[in-house]
């Protein structure tokens, strides 16, 4: 089963896949995968390369390249757990590239259901870097995954003993707000500020200011150029404008 679902992953343009167990599987800051998926077993996860969009110096143009990457991944994914469905009568659920997100005021910070990173990692695409994203052995920081999670059983691959990582550390002196001071550790809320400023913080203060606002105010803030972003970015989904930490990496193709 395991080598028929590569072989048909590679056939829809799936750069690399590996088998997690969910039992190998640990991520401190996301959901139990079994309150997701009480019978699930594995997750077999995809890794799709990036493209050079995110290394243009315009930030509008650069954000392209996580939608459609994240479009076609989707397509993808859906096609590979459509297949493991049909033809080996099992259960699946696909774990997005990006959202939604847990997102509620108990929560300290936002989260994924799953953590890909640490599903990447469990799965044997790769270790983590000093960055805190796994640097894959041929495709280096530039790279995405998703998964799906399955009731299949299935062979699981093995965690890399070691991490290709350098420690150059080009991706912290180059991240814009310091997310990265703390090895081991990503500031979540820093890191977002800045590399969605157009989100749900970026829209939230806009309509803090747009409230206490004079009529005429409201009238130019509406008209502005960062009111016709953040209106872009609601149209579009999750809209990145930094990729400093993987464009400045220079492991991969």
């Amino acid at each position: 089963m395991k080598e028929k679902i590569i072989e048909k992953a590679k056939e829809l343009g799936i750069d690399d896949v590996g088998i997690a167990s969910i039992e190998n599987y640990n991520s401190p800051n996301s959901m139990d995968i079994h309150d997701l998926f009480p019978t699930a077993k594995n997750m077999v996860v995809l890794a799709f390369q990036q493209i050079d969009n995110m290394e243009s110096e315009d930030t509008q143009f650069a954000s392209v390249g996580i939608k459609l990457i994240s479009d076609f991944s989707q397509t993808t994914s859906f096609q590979l757990a459509n297949y493991i469905k049909t033809n080996f009568n099992a259960k699946v659920m696909i774990v997005p590239s990006s959202g939604p997100i847990t997102m509620s005021k108990q929560t300290s910070m936002p989260s994924g259901f799953v953590s890909l990173r640490h599903a990447a990692y469990a799965a044997g695409l790769g270790n983590f870097g000093r960055h805190n994203l796994i640097i894959h052995p041929e495709m280096g920081s530039k790279v995405m995954f998703i998964a799906i999670l399955t009731d299949l059983d299935l062979e699981a691959d093995s965690p890399l003993d070691e991490t290709d990582c350098t420690y150059c550390d080009n991706c912290v002196k180059n991240c814009p707000v310091n997310a990265l001071d703390n090895e081991n550790k990503t500031d979540v809320m820093r890191c977002l500020s800045n590399s969605q400023p157009y989100g749900f913080g970026g829209n939230k203060q806009f309509w803090i200011n747009f409230i206490n606002s004079t009529p005429s105010e409201q009238e130019e803030m509406v008209a502005g150029d960062n009111y016709r972003l953040i209106y872009q970015a609601q149209a579009l989904g999750s809209q990145y404008v930094c990729f400093n930490c993987t464009k400045t990496c220079p492991l991969g193709r």
